[in-house]
C-alpha cells in the first residue's frame, strides 16, 4: 500500500483557487462579461451616432459669439476647443443653475449653426451592462457589496493562479516554456488546460489592476484605506479646495474669454484640447483644462484658474505632481483602460475576454478530475 503524500502548500494553494473560483464562478463571468462590453462602449455609440460635419469658412466666430447663439437653449457653462480645425466646439448647455450637469450641443465655429446630442438608441443596453457590472442588476446596496466580495475573490485567484502557472519540477526554460503558449495540435482536454493556463498567465496583470482599482467602487473602508496609504484622496475631485474670485470688479468688467484663451496659451504653450469652465455666481472663476496632444494618454489634464480680471490663481502641471496625485487621479482610467486611449482599450477587452473564459475553462478542468477513476491501491 503506497503511503499518503503529504498536504503540500502547493495543494492548498490549488484547493483555494478551485473553491474560490466555482464558487463565485457565475458572478465573475457575468461582471467580467459586462466589463468586456463596457471597454469600447464610447465608440459602439458613435459608430451609430449621427455625425455632425463643421464645414470650414473664411473666419471662426468668438466664443462670445457662439454663445449667444446659444443662449435661447439655456446657461452656457462651459466650452471644449478642440485642437484641430475642422471639429466642431462642444458647449455645455444647462435649462437651470441648479442643474448639475449640462446637455451637450455641438457647434459650427465658422457658421454658429448646432446640434443637440442625441441620446443613442444603445443608451438603455449600456445601462443596463454598466447596472450588471456593478451592481448584478440588482439595489445598489445588495449588488455593490456582492460584486465587492466577488472582486476580492477575482484578485486572490490571479495570485493563486499564477503560482500555479508555475511548474511543479525544477524551474528552468524547459519547464516553463510550456506555459507561454497553447498547444492546439493537442486534444481538446489539453487545449483547455492552456487556455486556462496560458491566457490566464498573460491578463493576469490587468486583471489585478482591474481588481485593486474597482474594489475602490465597492467598499468605503477600502477607498479610505488606498487614500491612506497614497496621501491622496481617491475620486477626490480635481484637487484642492474651491478657488474663490478674489477680483473687485464688476461683472462688466470681467476680462474677455479671448482673454482666457490667450492666458491659457502662455501659460500651458503647446497643442491640445482646451475645456473652459465659465465663472458661476458672484466669487465664479475661470477653470480651464488642457490636454496635450502629443501626450500618449488622452485624458491627462493641466489645470488653470483664471481669475475674472486675468489674474492666475493656481496653475497645476500633471507631471509636476507627486507620483501619489497622479496615481490617485487616474483610478478610473486605470480601471477602464481607457488611460492610454484606444492602445489600452484594447488591451483591457482582451484581458476582459480572457476573464470572461477563464470561469468556463476553469470549470471544464475540474469537471475533467471529477471524472477520473481513482486509482487502485
Amino acid at each position: 500500500m503506497k503511503k499518503k503524500k503529504n498536504y503540500s502548500l502547493r495543494a492548498f494553494i490549488n484547493d483555494v483557487h478551485l473553491w474560490l473560483g466555482l464558487g463565485s464562478g457565475i458572478i465573475l463571468f457575468l461582471v467580467c462579461f459586462s466589463g468586456t462590453i463596457l471597454t469600447f462602449e464610447d465608440e459602439i455609440k458613435d459608430l451609430f451616432a449621427e455625425d455632425f460635419t463643421v464645414e470650414g469658412g473664411d473666419e471662426k466666430l468668438s466664443i462670445e459669439q457662439l454663445i449667444s447663439v446659444l443662449e435661447s437653449e439655456g446657461m452656457v457653462s462651459s466650452v471644449t476647443v478642440p485642437a484641430k480645425d475642422g471639429e466642431a466646439y462642444e458647449f455645455s448647455v444647462k435649462e437651470s443653475p441648479e442643474q448639475r450637469r449640462g446637455t451637450t450641443y455641438y457647434v459650427n465655429p465658422y457658421s454658429a449653426e448646432f446640434s443637440k446630442k442625441r441620446e443613442s438608441s444603445l443608451d438603455g443596453f449600456f445601462f443596463s451592462m454598466f447596472k450588471l457590472h456593478r451592481w448584478l442588476l440588482l439595489d445598489s446596496s445588495i449588488g455593490r457589496p456582492i460584486v465587492g466580495v466577488a472582486t476580492i475573490i477575482f484578485l486572490i485567484l490571479s495570485i493563486t493562479g499564477i503560482v500555479l502557472w508555475f511548474p511543479k519540477k525544477k524551474i528552468n526554460w524547459k519547464t516553463l516554456k510550456p506555459g507561454f503558449k497553447i498547444k492546439f495540435s493537442a486534444r481538446w482536454k489539453r487545449i483547455n488546460h492552456d487556455l486556462h493556463n496560458t491566457l490566464g498567465f498573460y491578463a493576469c496583470i490587468f486583471l489585478a489592476i482591474m481588481s485593486l482599482t474597482g474594489l475602490c467602487w465597492s467598499f468605503q473602508w477600502y477607498r479610505d484605506l488606498g487614500s491612506e496609504v497614497m496621501g491622496a484622496q481617491i475620486f477626490g475631485g480635481r484637487g484642492g479646495p474651491r478657488v474663490e474670485s478674489e477680483a473687485q470688479i464688476d461683472e462688466d468688467e470681467m476680462i474677455s474669454i479671448a482673454a482666457v484663451e490667450k492666458i491659457t496659451a502662455q501659460e500651458l504653450n503647446y497643442e491640445g484640447k482646451t475645456s473652459i469652465s465659465f465663472p458661476s455666481g458672484d466669487k465664479g472663476v475661470y477653470s480651464i483644462r488642457k490636454y496635450e496632444s502629443a501626450k500618449l494618454s488622452p485624458l491627462i489634464a493641466d489645470n488653470l484658474i483664471v481669475d475674472r480680471d486675468g489674474k492666475v490663481l493656481k496653475k497645476e502641471v500633471f507631471n509636476d505632481k507627486p507620483i501619489n496625485l497622479r496615481i490617485a487621479s487616474l483610478i478610473k482610467p486605470l480601471h477602464t483602460g481607457s488611460i492610454y486611449g484606444g492602445f489600452s482599450k484594447l488591451l483591457y477587452f482582451l484581458a476582459c475576454l480572457i476573464a470572461t473564459s477563464l470561469p468556463i475553462t476553469g470549470t471544464f478542468i475540474w469537471i475533467h478530475k471529477m471524472k477520473k477513476k481513482p486509482k487502485k491501491e
